[in-house]
């Protein structure tokens, strides 16, 4: 099994940043993406970004050019620096491991942690 820990959640103002961080342990296959997903309510969840162990990433469209995410710590640890957070960045935020990279048939769930952008 794996394990996700997560923290940096909070509320900030229009503009403002947080960093978001989550730590993997378990049984890690090295070959995986670790990402941010996030649920609004009422809304389904949405994949925000990812990066997998070999460096590819992906991001929604509407955080492109606001949000960074990466790897460190032996791959085990993912970051999400937020920048210029919107009201509409709102949301739980979930980590996820994905195992394997390209196509994950395995997926781990951390218990998600809220980020408030107040207007």
């Amino acid at each position: 099994q794996v394990q996700l820990v997560e923290s940096g959640g909070g509320l900030v103002q229009t503009g403002g940043s947080l960093r978001l961080s989550c730590s993997a342990s378990g049984q890690i296959f090295s070959i995986n993406v670790m990402g941010w997903y996030r649920q609004a309510p009422g809304k389904q969840r949405e994949l925000v970004a990812r990066i997998s162990s070999t460096g590819t990433t992906n991001y929604a469209d509407s955080v492109k050019g606001r949000f960074i995410i990466s790897r460190d710590n032996g791959q085990k640890t993912v970051h999400l620096q937020m920048n210029s957070l919107k009201p509409e960045d709102t949301a739980v935020y979930y980590c996820n491991l994905g195992t394997p990279w390209p196509t994950p048939t395995r997926n781990f769930w951390g218990q998600g942690t809220q980020v408030t952008v107040s207007s």
